[in-house]
């Protein structure tokens, strides 16, 4: 007896959602193939912030509570994480792009559930944004920014593919809501809030009363840091597993969100 006709149905349904899933992450690498210069911006925008503050802020590592000589590996996880932010938001800004032109009409009346139709959008975003985050970091070791270790570096890249699934649920529940491209700037501020609320640019000792208060208080700090470990120090799973925590509390809260906005959407 041939395999295919051992399938039960739950196989089957599976097998069309990984489909459609794999479907839908291939049209988005296309768009990235077919037109390479959107994602100028979100190359720019991080290596720019990275390289600015950098200049600016780079003596910062000489006042007490600095755990390392070199700024640029201090900072390079964070610009790393914001090329995230910004994927994920681009995410949410073509999916109101799609809604505008009438696709989203058309993924809505087939057969595929809504969780798989978010699915595609946010796998999409997170295999994007190693494009920037990989150019931010070769930009970093060639100013000098320490190696990470093999280790920091997967939970490193770990931490920015999560954030940009949180940041494109968040572009996508906004994006489903607005049902417009005038919603990118929310999308965009805030995922870049998210990020700078954090000890972004120094330990958090060194900050602003109300801005450590705040930065204790945001999930993402645990994401900051366990991305920063092998830059700042060694990898350790006592470090690693708050950043799990947080990204994953994210994605349900933000996921459940924008898969409820998908579900009211009517055709």
């Amino acid at each position: 007896m041939e395999a295919s006709a051992l399938e039960t149905p739950a196989t089957s349904a599976w097998r069309a959602n990984l489909a459609t899933i794999g479907a839908l992450v291939a049209r988005a690498k296309n768009e990235l193939v077919r037109v390479p210069g959107a994602a100028i911006p979100g190359v720019l925008a991080p290596t720019i912030f990275f390289l600015g503050l950098n200049g600016v802020f780079g003596g910062l590592i000489h006042l007490r509570g600095f755990d390392t000589d070199s700024y640029e590996s201090f900072i390079v996880p964070v610009s790393m994480l914001q090329g995230a932010g910004f994927t994920g938001a681009a995410a949410g800004v073509n999916l109101a792009r799609d809604y505008e032109q009438g696709w989203v009409d058309r993924l809505l009346v087939s057969p595929a559930p809504r969780w798989v139709l978010l699915s595609g959008n946010v796998l999409a975003a997170s295999a994007r944004a190693f494009v920037p985050a990989t150019f931010v970091l070769a930009i970093a070791f060639l100013i000098g920014a320490n190696w990470p270790g093999i280790e920091g570096l997967v939970v490193c890249y770990l931490m920015v593919a999560a954030t940009a699934a949180v940041a494109a649920c968040w572009g996508s529940m906004l994006a489903l809501h607005y049902k417009s491209q005038s919603a990118a700037p929310l999308m965009q501020a805030g995922m870049m809030a998210l990020v700078l609320l954090t000890p972004a640019y120094a330990p958090l000792e060194l900050l602003q009363p109300w801005l450590e208060k705040a930065a204790r208080l945001n999930p993402v700090t645990h994401v900051v840091e366990a991305a920063r470990q092998g830059f700042v120090g060694g990898v350790s799973w006592g470090e690693t597993w708050p950043g799990l925590l947080a990204v994953a509390g994210l994605l349900v809260v933000l996921g459940a969100l924008a898969l409820r906005e998908m579900r009211r959407t009517n055709v």
